[in-house]
C-alpha cells in the first residue's frame, strides 16, 4: 500500500517544489485557498516549496525555475482535466495526483458516468440535455427532483436542483453558461457521503448534512451550518461497502496518488456514485483533510505524503 514514505530530509529528497494553484477556471478562488494551505503545510514540513499561479505567473517558471517536481492544487479546467498534467509529462516534471487520462475522465462528468456504467458500477440514471430536449418527457423518464449539471465544472458550479418540470429549461440554461455539454441526473433521496483516497487506501467516510437544498458551492466553502460527520454513522459493514466501491471507482478511472469519490444512497439504501475528484479541495472546509485527520494523519503530514508519492518507487513505497 503506497502512502508515500516520508523522507528524513524533505528539502533534499524533494528538491525545489512548485505548488500550482489559482489558475483561471471558475474555481480559481477555491484553488487559491487550497493552494495557500498546501504551500504553508509543505513549508512547515521543511520542503523548499514556492507558489506558481499560471494565471499570474504564466507557465514559464516551470521551465526555468529549477523545479524538481510539482504539487498540483489547480481545481477545474486547465488544472484538473489533464491539461497541466500533459504539460508536466512533456517536460518530464514529476507531479502529484492522477495522470492525463484519469484527470480528463474524472473531470468530464458525462464520460465518467459512462465509464461507471460500462464497468458495472452503480450511478444514478442520467441523460444529456440540449435546446431541443422535450422537458416533460425527460421528467417522465427520470422523475422529480432532478439535478442538472455542466459536464466540465466542479465545486457544484452551475448545478441546479429541479423540483418542477417548468424549471427544467431554466436549469439547463444555467448549466449551459458553463459548458456546452449538460447532463440531467436522477435524484437520490438518501444521505450524501464522500470517501477520500490516499495512495491505494480509502480513508474513513464522511457524511454531509446541509440545510441547503443540496451540497452546493455555499455549503461547501462558505456556510458554517454544514455538518461533516466522521464517523459517518453507518454500520461498519455498510461503511466498508462504501469504501470498497470508492476504491473500485477510483481504480476504474485510473486514479493515482490521492483523490475523492462522492456518493449518495438511493431510495433503496444502495450507494450510487456521483463523481471522482482528482484534485480535491484542501481548504479549511475541505473533506480530504477531515478524513485524513480521522485516520490519524494531520494536514502537514498529509501534504507530505501526497508529495512523497512523486518520489521513485523504491523510496515511495510503504
Amino acid at each position: 500500500m503506497n502512502l508515500g514514505r516520508l523522507p528524513d530530509d524533505p528539502r533534499t529528497a524533494f528538491g525545489r517544489v512548485a505548488v500550482l494553484f489559482g489558475g483561471d477556471s471558475a474555481e480559481r478562488e477555491v484553488s487559491l485557498k487550497s493552494g495557500r494551505q498546501v504551500l504553508a503545510g509543505l513549508q512547515r514540513g521543511g520542503v523548499d516549496a514556492h507558489p506558481v499561479d499560471p494565471a499570474v505567473d504564466g507557465l514559464q517558471p516551470l521551465f526555468d525555475g529549477g523545479y524538481a517536481r510539482a504539487f498540483i492544487v489547480l481545481h477545474g479546467r486547465g488544472g484538473e482535466d489533464g491539461v497541466i498534467q500533459g504539460l508536466l509529462e512533456a517536460c518530464g516534471l514529476p507531479y502529484t495526483g492522477s495522470g492525463v487520462l484519469a484527470s480528463a475522465l474524472s473531470m468530464d462528468k458525462l464520460r465518467c458516468k459512462q465509464l461507471f456504467v460500462g464497468a458495472g458500477l452503480p450511478t444514478p440514471e442520467f441523460e444529456l440535455l440540449d435546446a431541443g430536449s422535450d422537458w416533460p418527457e425527460v421528467v417522465a423518464r427520470l422523475g422529480l427532483p432532478l439535478f442538472v449539471k455542466p459536464a466540465l465544472e466542479g465545486s457544484s458550479i452551475g448545478i441546479s436542483k429541479v423540483t418542477a418540470v417548468a424549471d427544467l429549461e431554466a436549469a439547463w440554461r444555467t448549466a449551459a453558461r458553463y459548458d456546452d455539454t449538460v447532463l440531467v441526473e436522477r435524484f437520490c433521496s438518501g444521505a450524501e457521503y464522500t470517501v477520500a483516497l490516499l495512495g491505494e487506501r480509502a480513508l474513513p467516510a464522511i457524511r454531509l448534512e446541509t440545510p441547503h437544498d443540496f451540497y452546493d458551492y455555499d455549503a461547501k466553502y462558505l456556510a458554517d451550518d454544514t455538518r461533516y460527520l466522521c464517523p459517518c454513522g453507518l454500520p461498519a459493514e455498510e461503511e466498508a461497502r462504501l469504501l470498497r466501491l470508492s476504491e473500485r471507482a477510483f481504480a476504474a478511472v485510473g486514479g493515482r496518488g490521492w483523490g475523492r469519490v462522492d456518493l449518495m444512497l438511493d431510495d433503496d439504501g444502495q450507494p450510487r456514485l456521483l463523481e471522482v475528484n482528482t484534485v480535491p479541495g484542501m481548504t479549511d472546509h475541505s473533506l480530504v483533510p477531515m478524513a485524513a485527520r480521522a485516520a490519524g494523519i494531520e494536514f502537514d503530514e498529509l501534504v507530505l505524503r501526497i508529495l512523497a508519492a512523486t518520489l521513485p518507487t523504491e523510496a515511495g513505497d510503504d
